[in-house]
C-alpha cells in the first residue's frame, strides 16, 4: 500500500502541539481555581438546568472518579504518558496528530499537576473535579479528563482515516485488472469475436 508524500515539517506540528498543550494546561488549571476560590466543597450548583452542574469534589483516583485509592499508581502512569509523548514529539509532522497529542498532553499535565501540588502530599494529591452532567454518565470530571477524551476520538478518526504520524497517508489500491470497468472488458472482448465472426467480401467475391 503506498504512501503519499510527506505533509509539514516537523516543526510546525511540535509549534502546535506545544500551544494546545499549553492552552489545554492553562484552561484546566484556571478553571480549577476558580472552583476552589469560590465554590465549597461538596456543593451542588445548577448551570444548564439538569444537563449540566457543577459539583467541586476531589477525587483521589482516575479520570471520572475511577479506582479512588490508588492516587500514587496514577501519578507514575501520567508521568510515563507524559515522558512517552515527548520521546516520540519529534516524529510528529502531520498537523492533526499535533493536536491529538497536545490534547493529551495537555489533559495528562493537568490531572498530574493536582497530584504533584495539592494536598494531601506530593505524588498523592486529589485532583479536581467539578462537572457534572448526570444525563450522560454519573461521573464528575474537569477540563482535563474532556481534553484526554477527546484526544483519543480524534486518534479513532485519525486512524481510520489511514493518517500517520509523519504526515503520509496510507491509500489502498486496487489492481490494474480490477481497475478496468467489466463493461469495457466485456465490450472489447464482443467487438473481437463478431470481428471475426464477419465474413470479408472483396471484389473477386461473389454471392452464391
Amino acid at each position: 500500500m503506498p504512501k503519499t508524500q510527506a505533509g509539514s515539517p516537523s516543526v510546525r506540528a511540535l509549534v502546535v502541539l506545544a500551544v494546545i498543550a499549553g492552552t489545554a494546561l492553562a484552561l484546566d488549571q484556571f478553571t480549577k481555581y476558580l472552583v476552589v476560590s469560590n465554590l465549597p466543597l461538596g456543593e451542588r450548583v445548577s448551570v444548564l438546568g439538569e444537563v449540566l452542574y457543577f459539583q467541586f469534589v476531589k477525587n483521589p483516583g482516575a479520570a471520572f472518579s475511577l479506582a479512588a485509592g490508588s492516587t500514587w499508581i496514577f501519578s507514575i502512569l501520567a508521568t510515563a504518558v507524559t515522558i512517552a509523548i515527548l520521546v516520540f514529539a519529534r516524529k510528529i509532522r502531520s498537523i492533526g496528530w499535533a493536536v491529538v497529542f497536545g490534547l493529551l498532553l495537555g489533559g495528562v499535565l493537568g490531572n498530574l499537576s493536582d497530584r504533584f501540588f495539592r494536598e494531601p502530599s506530593f505524588g498523592l494529591g486529589h485532583v479536581i473535579d467539578f462537572i457534572s452532567t448526570p444525563w450522560m454518565m454519573p461521573a464528575i470530571y474537569n477540563v482535563a479528563d474532556i481534553c484526554i477524551v477527546s484526544s483519543m476520538g480524534l486518534f479513532v478518526i485519525l486512524t481510520l482515516r489511514g493518517v500517520n504520524l509523519d504526515g503520509t497517508r496510507t491509500v489502498a489500491v486496487k489492481d490494474d485488472a480490477d481497475a478496468v470497468p467489466a463493461g469495457e472488458k466485456n465490450g472489447s472482448s464482443g467487438e473481437t469475436t463478431r470481428a471475426a465472426e464477419t465474413p470479408v467480401s472483396g471484389p473477386n467475391h461473389t454471392a452464391a
